[in-house]
C-alpha cells in the first residue's frame, strides 16, 4: 500500500471505482434506466432483491426520499441484510436450491414486472435461480454484479452459470474478487470493502436515468419526498394513492 492514511487510500480506491463505473458502464446504466421507465409506462411493477450485504443496496432504493415510489423490496426470511441469527446462516441459505423459486412463488412478481437482482459474486444458487425463475414468469431482470467473479471463481448453481448469464441488462460493479480494496504488511488479510458504495451509486444512477427518461416522455416520475420537509407527507400521500396497486411496502 502506497503513502497516505488508510482513510485516504480507501477514498481514492472508491473514487477510482466510481469513475470506472461512470465511464465504462454508461451504456448499461442507460439501458437499465430505460428498461425501468418502459416497465413503469407499461403499468408494470418494480422490485429489488439482494441477499446479505447485497441487500443494503436493494434497501437503499426502496421508500427513499428522492427515489422512485414504485421500487419494492423483494424480501426473503434470513436473506435481508445480516439480521438472521447466526449471521452465517444467511450465507448458507444463498446456496440452497429451490429457495429462490419458493420466494417468487409467494411474491407479487408477475409478467411485465422488472426485478433488480444484486449479487456481488453472482455465483450462488439463489441469485442465479431467481434470475432464471423471474424471466420464466415473464419479468425482466437487471443484474448488478462483479463480472470478474465469473472468470475467477466457479459457479455454485447446478447449471454452472452465473447471475450475469440470465439478465436482460448486466451492470458490472468492477469490484475485485474478495471485495477488499486495501492491504498492509502488518495486516494478514486484505480489508476495506467498497462494493456497497459502488453498487448503491450504480443503482441511484439507474434510477436517476429512469426518472429523467419518464419526464422526457411526458410522464411525471412517481418520486417520493422527504417526510422531514414541509409538505413532504402530503406529497407522498398523493403518490401512494395514485400508485397504490403498484406499491407493496404499504400493505
Amino acid at each position: 500500500m502506497s503513502d497516505g492514511t488508510p482513510a485516504d487510500l480507501f477514498f481514492d480506491a472508491a473514487i477510482g471505482l466510481l469513475q470506472r463505473v461512470r465511464d465504462e458502464e454508461a451504456e448499461t446504466i442507460a439501458a437499465a434506466g430505460t428498461l425501468l421507465a418502459d416497465t413503469v409506462d407499461a403499468g408494470g411493477r418494480l422490485f429489488a432483491f439482494g441477499a446479505g450485504h447485497s441487500s443494503l443496496a436493494a434497501q437503499d432504493v426502496v421508500y427513499r426520499a428522492g427515489g422512485l415510489a414504485l421500487m419494492n423490496l423483494l424480501a426473503a426470511p434470513g436473506l435481508v441484510g445480516v439480521d438472521v441469527m447466526p449471521a452465517t446462516l444467511g450465507s448458507r441459505l444463498e446456496r440452497v436450491d429451490g429457495l429462490a423459486t419458493a420466494v417468487l412463488d409467494t411474491s407479487p412478481l408477475r409478467a411485465g414486472d422488472a426485478l433488480v437482482i444484486i449479487s456481488l459474486s453472482g455465483r450462488n444458487a439463489l441469485p442465479v435461480e431467481m434470475a432464471i425463475s423471474a424471466r420464466d414468469r415473464g419479468a425482466r431482470v437487471i443484474g448488478v454484479t462483479s463480472v470478474a467473479y465469473a472468470t475467477e471463481t466457479t459457479s455454485r448453481h447446478a447449471s454452472g452459470t452465473y447471475l450475469k448469464d440470465h439478465c436482460d441488462v448486466v451492470l458490472d460493479s468492477k469490484i475485485a474478487v474478495g471485495d477488499a480494496e486495501l492491504t498492509l504488511d502488518t495486516i494478514p488479510a486484505p480489508f476495506a470493502p467498497a462494493s456497497t458504495v459502488v453498487t448503491s451509486a450504480l443503482l441511484q444512477a439507474v434510477l436517476a436515468t429512469t426518472a429523467a427518461t419518464l419526464a422526457d416522455r411526458g410522464t411525471e416520475p412517481p418520486l417520493l419526498r422527504s417526510g422531514n420537509v414541509d409538505g413532504g407527507h402530503e406529497w407522498n400521500a398523493r403518490v401512494f394513492e395514485q400508485y397504490h396497486d403498484r406499491i407493496f411496502y404499504q400493505h
